[in-house]
């Protein structure tokens, strides 16, 4: 058996995309998507993922799979653009999804009708999960922590671990969003430090601390003696009172309100309005007005 893996940069979200193919049949899967946004025009189109369409094409391969690590809070996925390109693709998402949809659907008050079952994605996944990918296997590990519907795949010995670790020098994911719990993050990453030394790690987001180049691969044996949050020298006890410490210090992701709209949709986009128009919601804080 023989892997192909690609990774596509999106530059205005530091977001990792992947096409991960079985070259023997050309079965692929696709990673984290991108849609390209702009907040400031409301704009949409599908300029991220040209580069990768045009790959999919050159190297004459089936996309079956378009597999999201969680909802992400900083782009929008373009899962449905990519439904219109591969049809027969299914998409597919942690089963956690449910409790993050219950939540924002109260967050933002989202019509009646907006179900909280997941059923806008083609399958929920759980721990234990494996997916055919031609003549090979996704394995899905429920990796929750930074959200309740964090998962990682591992396929051969390549894991695709969204947002719940990044490179050595730039530590884990924050806990504070709903569902997010430092405890749990902690214990989803022991589960990544199981897996042999030689696993190739492959990151959803990389911010380049200190001005360096971007990289978005290391092992699992790298992070583990090198992880400035949560390497071998950093105890349960520790890992938790740095998080929670540091995440009272973040500010909410630029593209929060629009992204987790989005992306509890599975990549669509709200209904239209009675004026034919579709809208994106902004909660406010409630201020004492003179």
């Amino acid at each position: 058996m023989s892997t192909s893996i690609k990774s596509f940069f999106d530059e205005d979200t530091s977001t990792y995309s992947y096409v991960v193919a079985d070259t023997a049949s050309s079965k692929a899967a696709i990673i984290d998507p991108v849609m390209t946004f702009d907040p400031a025009s409301g704009t949409l189109d599908g300029s991220s993922i040209e580069p990768l369409l045009d790959y999919i094409r050159e190297q004459a391969l089936e996309p079956t799979w378009i597999l999201e690590t969680h909802a992400h809070a900083d782009h929008l996925s373009s899962a449905p653009l990519l439904k219109e390109h591969f049809p027969a693709a299914t998409t597919a998402i942690g089963r956690g999804i449910t409790r993050v949809q219950a939540t924002f659907k109260t967050v933002f008050n989202l019509e009646e009708d907006f179900q909280t079952d997941g059923s806008q994605f083609d399958r929920l996944l759980e721990e234990g999960d494996s997916l055919p990918l031609g003549d090979m296997q996704i394995e899905v590990i429920a990796t929750p922590g930074h959200t309740s519907d964090s998962v990682t795949y591992l396929i051969g010995d390549a894991a695709f671990v969204g947002d719940s670790i990044f490179m050595p020098d730039m530590g884990t994911a924050r806990c504070d969003f709903p569902g997010g719990d430092a405890t749990t993050l902690y214990q989803s990453i022991q589960k990544l430090f199981d897996l042999p030394d030689e696993t190739t790690l492959y990151m959803c987001h990389d911010y380049a601390p200190g001005g360096r180049e971007h990289r978005n691969v290391t092992t699992v044996g790298e992070e583990r003696k090198h992880n400035i949050h949560v390497g071998e020298a950093h105890s349960l006890e520790d890992f938790k009172e740095m998080r929670e410490a540091r995440d009272k210090t973040l500010g909410a992701p630029r593209l929060l309100y629009p992204s987790v709209q989005v992306n509890i949709r599975a990549g669509h986009l709200p209904p239209a309005e009675s004026n034919g128009r579709r809208y994106l919601k902004l909660p406010l804080k409630s201020v004492a007005v003179e």
